[in-house]
This record gives C-alpha cells, sequence and structure tokens, in this order.
C-alpha cells in the first residue's frame, strides 16, 4: 500500500480510537485502542476497571486505583476470548503506551503502533521500538474531520 493511503488510514483509525476513547468512564485521562488486521478492526478497548468492578477510576484524592486497565491491555486481552489473534495487526491508540503495556504489545505479535499523544515516560515506546515494532505518532488536530 502507497505511504499517503497508509497514512490516510492511520489518520482515520485513530481518530476512531479517540472516539471510543469517550466510553471510558475516567476522569483524569480517557484511551482508546483499536487493533486492526488486514483492514478490519478485531479487537478495540479504553481504560476502565476491570469486568465486574465499578466504573470509577479514581480514588477520593482523584488518584488512579491501581488496578485500572489500560485501554491496550484491555483490547489486547479481549482477543482472548475472541477467534481472532493479533499475529501482524496494528494498534492505534490515543496516547504512547507505558512499558507494561509495551510487553503485551511484543507478546502479542502487533507489528505496528501508531499513537496520537505522547505519554510523560517514553520507556514503553524504547521497548517497541528495541523488540523492532514500528512505531508512528501522529499528532491529531482539534478540527480534523471525526
Amino acid at each position: 500500500m502507497n505511504s499517503n493511503k497508509q497514512d490516510l488510514l492511520d489518520r482515520r483509525y485513530l481518530r476512531m480510537a479517540r472516539i471510543w476513547a469517550e466510553n471510558s468512564y475516567c476522569q483524569r485521562r480517557q484511551v482508546g485502542a483499536l487493533v486492526v488486521k488486514d483492514k478490519m478492526i478485531i479487537s478495540d478497548g479504553y481504560n476502565g476497571t476491570p469486568s465486574g468492578f465499578e466504573n470509577i477510576c479514581e480514588d477520593d484524592n482523584n488518584v488512579t486505583k491501581p488496578y485500572v486497565l489500560h485501554a491496550e491491555a484491555n483490547a489486547i486481552t479481549k482477543l482472548a476470548k475472541s477467534n481472532n489473534n493479533s499475529e501482524g495487526a496494528t494498534l492505534y491508540v490515543t496516547a504512547s503506551p507505558c512499558l507494561e503495556c509495551s510487553k503485551l504489545i511484543i507478546q502479542s505479535g502487533i507489528k505496528r503502533v501508531v499513537y496520537g499523544e505522547k505519554y510523560r515516560l517514553a520507556d514503553g515506546i524504547a521497548l517497541l521500538e528495541r523488540a523492532n515494532i514500528e512505531v508512528k505518532y501522529i499528532k491529531l488536530n482539534e478540527d480534523e474531520p471525526q
């Protein structure tokens, strides 16, 4: 696929991940993720508490609870319940992956990660690059079509 068409698709899926993030109940930050393989969305996720827990991500001091799952972790673990696998897929995520999520990405066989916001720590991105996973940062403008 030519790079211009791939860039258009990357931006489109990243905007979709941003919309998916709106499903999160987290107050401090809403993050969305999509796993795409062969131009099909095979999984999705957003940050939040585990299934069956109350949908409150922060404690009384507005600190994120330690058991809140990141969007990438939710999308990848959802694949374990499906008939799909992420070998060779692309992960679109609204914020750059942390170190823990980067480990899951590597182990899941995802080969590309496209993200839209830089997280304060870059160790997750460095780990992905060390594992030869293609990493692409796309800064979406607020005025881009939804």
